[in-house]
């Protein structure tokens, strides 16, 4: 079933990745995004992969008006939402202007989902959401319990959507719950351009091989973990990115919502995507171990059988394959965009 698709946070990292996907299987797509962390320079990429032309508008989900003219001119099947602010640190240092970006824009997305009738919803969450006092693997039925501003943003961005669902009972959401995406897509021509430094480990150390920075931090060495490194569940953002068209395809199909991890189901650790990333690069990635950060922990990967079960989704990706696009994507763009 092909739908108009309207994409927020379009140019983004995640959002180009889900872009190329669904205009690859026939979805028309209307991306939106204010560009405060991607480039323009993108479209022309996805246009070049896909043989199409992207529809893009460059807007701010936070204004109404904005949105109201795209779902007047079009209309949208269904709402693919990624647009917020996303860096842990930097949510914890400026938390207005999270709270402003991820919810007030979350609710403004809304109230014109149901002005128009949209019905359809897929969620861009985390992992994040989740208590640092489970063990994992992480199972979407665990104790939820954020800390840091993001992370709140995400867990707050679906009780709303929760009780939005109540009160418009033709609407489904499709919540789902990220791990660690990286990787990029197998052409080098896209992958994560993030702009000023880096804040998560992946374009850090790629950066770092490209010789754009000397060194990678890596914060503590004596977690309770197979080298004293933190352990994450790195999910290759195309198996991510296709994990949305099977979130799309399930609330057009079955006309319900869902909630499920989007992951590989399996950790590793700092030290051996280091180390995988260097077999990948053939560069050596100098590092130093450094103090914990406030509010690490010292293990997250899912448990991703129900996305299996209920989406009929798997990650087919593994750490080598990630990080060979990752150093495909990199080498042949060293200042990004």
């Amino acid at each position: 079933m092909f739908a108009m698709i309207l994409l927020t946070g379009a140019t983004g990292y995640i959002g180009s990745h889900t872009w190329v996907e669904l205009l690859n299987a026939g979805h028309e797509v209307i991306g939106i995004d204010n560009l405060c962390n991607s480039s323009e320079k993108l479209l022309a990429r996805v246009e070049s992969i896909t043989n199409i032309k992207p529809n893009f508008i460059r807007g701010d989900i936070r204004n109404i008006d904005v949105l109201r003219k795209i779902f007047q001119s079009h209309n949208i099947d269904c709402v693919v939402h990624f647009a917020a602010l996303k860096a842990v640190g930097e949510s914890v240092e400026k938390p207005l202007e999270y709270y402003d970006n991820n919810i007030n824009g979350l609710l403004q997305l809304l109230r014109t989902c149901n002005e128009f009738s949209c019905e359809n919803f897929v969620f861009s969450s985390s992992a994040t959401v989740y208590h640092t006092e489970n063990n994992p693997p992480y199972f979407e039925n665990m104790a939820l319990g954020p800390v840091n501003p993001y992370g709140w943003t995400k867990m707050m961005s679906e009780q709303i959507l929760r009780n939005f669902e109540v009160a418009s009972l033709s609407t489904r959401v499709a919540y789902l719950r990220y791990f660690n995406p990286v990787g990029a897509h197998a052409s080098g021509l896209i992958g994560e351009n993030p702009l000023g430094a880096p804040n998560n480990l992946m374009p850090y150390i790629a950066q770092v091989a490209v010789g754009r920075r000397e060194l990678l931090s890596i914060y503590g060495g004596d977690w309770p973990t197979v080298d004293g490194t933190g352990v994450r569940d790195y999910i290759h953002v195309v198996d991510l990115a296709k994990g949305h068209m099977a979130a799309i395809d399930y609330l057009t199909q079955q006309k319900k919502s869902l909630t499920v991890n989007l992951g590989t189901g399996v950790g590793t650790s700092v030290l051996q995507l280091v180390h995988a990333f260097e077999i990948a690069s053939k560069k050596k990635i100098p590092y130093e171990i450094v103090s914990r950060r406030v509010g690490d922990i010292a293990v997250s990967y899912a448990n991703t059988d129900l996305a299996k079960k209920l989406m009929g989704w798997s990650a087919h990706m593994g750490v080598d394959q990630m990080c060979q696009d990752v150093w495909r994507w990199q080498s042949n763009n060293p200042s990004g965009y």
